[in-house]
């Protein structure tokens, strides 16, 4: 009788340690994060990739999160606070200072892959849990030998807290200028380095005409920081005919860095001389033809005066 008992009681612990394990195994599998990624632009392995990143992150895995970087990392920037994380060893002490900090319900996210394994531009969401506020970012990453070895954050801080951005934000006198792009190879695609460099080409010397004929029919232009969408190649040239010369993409800017391959990518740019706007960067994804068919631009608004602000919000409106 009691030789019984005790089968029965091992058998419903065995159960139950059998049952957990299914339940944290399914548990494991579920994601962490909202699956509302637009990856039609990527390659399979940096969908892959990202995904891998980006669940580590949100997990608040610190080792998990560092196996995707390369122990030469050249530098993690954020730009728009002016944050230059330069080498793994720094960029790792700094997850290992915020994470642990972060509650379960912070989360960082893609929603946009553009590119592939060597480079790409990301388009993803940090919630508000992680930082302070709200961020919707463009990161501009290169990588090598299928680890990152360079990553730089683009966002727009017009709606992020005064105070907390103010407190975060590096010292004018020593934020940085440049983001390391010397200290590597260009790894993006021919046809992606052909499509930027002509529209960077076209959009530093106002032509608009030029601009436009790198688009396709359907294309859409979009502008994080102006909060402007437009639908279709003869509504964009229209807009950038009276735009390129007052925007901080525009006339006089200049080429920093281009990556992507073949599905699109995009590049970064040094601000021109018409605002106070230092750099930002250019999301584009191409079709069938190599036209680009989404255009996505982002800086940091809060550089723009209010009359600047004003100016460019008019030539949006303006028909």
């Amino acid at each position: 009788m009691k030789i019984s008992k005790m089968r029965i009681i091992l058998v419903s612990i065995i159960a139950l340690t059998l049952q957990t394990g299914a339940s944290l195994a399914q548990k494991m599998r579920q994601p962490v994060y909202p699956q509302v990624v637009d990856a039609r632009h990527a390659s399979d392995a940096a969908r892959s990739f990202f995904a891998s990143f980006f669940t580590a992150k949100s997990r608040h895995d610190v080792d998990a999160t560092m196996q995707h970087f390369s122990p030469n990392l050249v530098t993690y920037t954020d730009a728009t606070l002016g944050w230059p994380l330069d080498g793994y060893e720094i960029l790792k002490a700094t997850f290992e200072q915020y994470m642990p900090t972060w509650p379960e319900t912070g989360l960082s996210y893609p929603t946009r892959i553009i590119g592939g394994t060597e480079s790409a531009i990301v388009a993803f969401t940090d919630t508000p849990e992680l930082f302070g506020g709200e961020l919707r970012i463009l990161g501009a990453v290169d990588m090598k030998d299928g680890t990152i070895i360079r990553w730089v954050d683009y966002w727009d801080s017009r709606n992020f807290d005064d105070a907390l951005y103010q407190k975060m934000k590096t010292l004018e006198e020593k934020f940085p200028t440049d983001f390391k792009e010397s200290g590597i190879a260009v790894r993006a695609s021919k046809k992606i380095r052909s499509i930027s460099s002509q529209l960077q080409k076209a959009f530093a010397t106002g032509d608009a005409k030029a601009a436009s004929g790198l688009f396709s029919y359907d294309a859409v232009y979009e502008d994080m920081a102006l909060r402007v969408q437009l639908l279709g190649r003869a509504e964009i040239e229209h807009y950038l005919s009276r735009v390129l010369s007052k925007a901080p993409f525009g006339i006089d800017a200049k080429l920093r860095h281009i990556l992507g391959n073949d599905l699109g990518g995009g590049f970064e740019w040094i601000g021109s001389s018409a605002t106070k706007v230092k750099f930002g960067i250019t999301a584009l994804e191409l079709d069938a033809q190599g036209k680009i068919s989404r255009l996505t631009s982002v800086y940091d608004s809060r550089d723009l005066t209010e009359s600047e602000l004003q100016g460019l919000d008019y030539l949006h409106a303006e028909k």
